[in-house]
């Protein structure tokens, strides 16, 4: 109405509308919520970890307080309840451990609380198993009731995941301000991997549908709609690398847009029951060696299904227990198992230590963050080692390590290095310790255990090094194809929030022509997205992700043997100087000299034709 001009609240609106349009976002927003809360969190544990609580101990303590923010915001628990024990304690700080406990035990069964003084539903689950409060002064309470403050339904599942992690983690807390992978990178991934092949069959399914409806056949109509929404139902997705579950939880919310389209439709025909299946966390599966992500990810999938179904349901009450403790994340290694493990010890019998590739140090010199050399742990010998076994999956999606072949011992250390090349003899010991993931998954599509999968990893996997197991699997008699794949595309490194350049790629046993898509252009926003234009092209994608002629099955012409050289291969710049420095160092005047410093020419300097000298390299080293 006019009249609402004059509201300052709808005057930021038109002006943001024209001068910062971007504002108005609800993603965004949601992003900067969960940033926001994200710190407070993180001062919160660095206090209590100050007064020699264990960090596990700690985060464990403000997962339960964030589902508890979480549970009061979409009403699980009478709104504000929480809030209010906060509020209370501000006054009498001693009156927090009794009330939470018993709000927390009583959640855990479900029953009235004398702590919020109303009956709470059974949230069962693993978060309040154990209902333990650790004893908080003013200042923890204080900085618990900002974060509370905030609007839970507004945090964006897709980050919460890494930003928790990182606030919860001493070691990881620097990297609290580090760019984080954006929900529309991983969407680019999780979309041509699982949703195009189920709206491929979706879109089938409403083309019979609608004929049947048309006919007069509305039960039959409705049993068709109703059939792909069991198939739906029944369909798993894995990722074998979940970290803090933002893959899952992405792949999870198409789901459920899928799901919602099933419903409408149904509607549509006449049919308003209420379903009582529907997607929900325990079809989304995750392996994750960190015990403390493995804990996120579970939290992440049921705030991400729970803020979905207040969305849809409105305040109407999910059945009790709130949350089931399907046990859908497994804490394990993703690629070997192993029956015993011993410490490592040299010819003298002392134990062999290695850098725990976390702890950074400043160097002095550069500024730059290296590794630690006084942070070592316990190399480890692995004994009874086999390959580890993934949960059966339709669709398996994920964003595994980022380390190269060279950092492996550093990183891994020796023991594990071995047991996994002594595992995997079928791999060559030059790729990254992706393509161990890479090879896992072409397996399982090319034995028809899976439909499709979809990994991220460096944009390397192009290199002779990595492109040598994608190539094992394109050739076999049982061939793989690459359903879609981006070769070079700009990404955030989760371990270290570092921007890097990735690639995707989409394997699948289809004999369907694959999609390549390459990045024209990527713009800049001071965001961790940078808005990225694709073009797309169809056809064989060969392994070194290029479609048209496949230039890795080129093979060498005996006419050509040893009929030219390649020179000389200098390995580095070392012993290089400029014509100038030559001339300091005596060329032309002390005698004998031009035969240890002679001119050097290389193709890239002949086909540019550089104007004046060109380098000169020392014949000694």
């Amino acid at each position: 109405m006019l009249d609402d001009l004059a509201k300052p609240d709808v005057q930021k609106l038109f002006r943001d509308l024209w001068t910062d349009p971007l504002a108005l976002d609800p993603s965004r927003r949601a992003a900067r919520v969960t940033e926001e809360i994200a710190r407070h969190l993180a001062d919160l544990a660095k206090l209590l970890e100050a007064n020699d609580h264990d960090p596990e101990i700690t985060a464990q303590f403000l997962m339960r307080c964030i589902f508890s923010m979480f549970a009061e915001d979409v009403r699980l628990i009478p709104a504000g309840s929480f809030t209010d024990i906060l509020n209370r304690a501000t006054r009498k700080p001693k009156t927090l451990k009794p009330e939470l406990h018993t709000l927390w035990s009583v959640m855990n069964t479900g029953g009235y609380s004398t702590s919020v003084h109303e009956d709470l539903p059974e949230f069962n689950g693993k978060i309040f198993i154990t209902p333990d409060v650790l004893p908080l002064d003013r200042q923890h309470i204080h900085i618990l009731l900002e974060a509370s403050k905030y609007d839970w339904k507004e945090v964006e599942p897709a980050i919460f995941g890494t930003l928790l992690e990182r606030a919860l983690d001493p070691k990881e807390r620097h990297k609290l301000g580090a760019h984080y992978t954006p929900r529309a990178y991983v969407e680019r991934l999780v979309t041509p991997t699982v949703m195009q092949p189920l709206r491929k069959e979706w879109d089938g399914v409403q083309a019979a549908a609608s004929l049947l409806f048309n006919a007069g056949k509305k039960k039959e109509a409705c049993k068709t709609v109703d059939k792909f929404h069991e198939r739906l139902l029944g369909v798993r997705v894995l990722d074998p690398a979940c970290g803090s579950g933002n893959f899952l939880y992405v792949t999870l919310e198409h789901f459920k847009r899928l799901e919602d389209e099933i419903l409408q439709i149904l509607e549509s025909y006449g049919d308003r029951q209420q379903k009582l299946l529907q997607v929900d966390p325990h079809q989304f599966l995750g392996l994750e060696i960190n015990p403390r992500a493995a804990h996120i990810a579970e939290m992440v999938l049921w705030i991400g299904y729970l803020q979905w179904h207040y969305r849809t349901h409105g305040n109407i009450l999910p059945q009790p227990p709130i949350i089931h403790n399907y046990r859908n994340i497994k804490h394990q290694d993703a690629l070997i198992i192993w029956k015993s493990s011993k410490a490592a010890r040299g010819k003298n019998g002392k134990p062999i230590t290695r850098w725990d590739a976390e702890t950074y140090k400043t160097d002095p010199v550069t500024g730059q963050n290296v590794p630690d050399e006084g942070a070592t742990i316990q190399d480890v010998v692995y004994e009874g080692v086999k390959e580890a076994e993934w949960p059966a999956a339709d669709f398996i999606v994920g964003n595994p390590p980022f380390i190269g072949n060279k950092r492996m011992l550093l990183s891994l250390g020796d023991g594990y290095v071995k047991a996994l090349r002594s595992t995997y003899t079928e791999l060559p010991e030059s790729c990254d310790f992706v393509m161990y993931w890479w090879h896992k998954a072409a397996e399982l599509v090319r034995s028809g255990k899976v439909k499709r999968f979809g990994f991220i990893t460096t944009n390397s996997l192009r290199m002779v090094f990595n492109s040598r197991v994608v190539e094992l699997h394109l050739k076999d008699k049982n061939p793989l194809h690459l359903a879609f794949a981006i070769p070079d595309h700009p990404w955030v490194d989760a371990s270290d929030g570092a921007a890097v350049r990735i690639s995707m790629t989409v394997g699948s046993a289809d004999h369907t022509p694959g999609t390549l898509a390459k990045v024209v252009s990527a713009g800049k926003t001071g965001q961790s997205e940078q808005p990225v234009t694709l073009s797309e092209h169809q056809g064989t994608i060969h392994s070194n992700l290029t479609i048209g002629a496949d230039i890795l099955a080129a093979q060498p012409l005996r006419g050509n043997e040893k009929i030219a050289s390649r020179g000389v291969i200098p390995h580095g710049d070392g012993f290089t100087v400029t014509p100038e420095q030559a001339a300091q160092l005596g060329l032309g005047r002390i005698k004998g000299l031009d035969q240890h410093i002679r001119p050097y020419r290389n193709g890239k300097v002949i086909g540019q034709k550089p104007v004046g000298g060109s380098a000169c390299r020392h014949s000694e080293s």
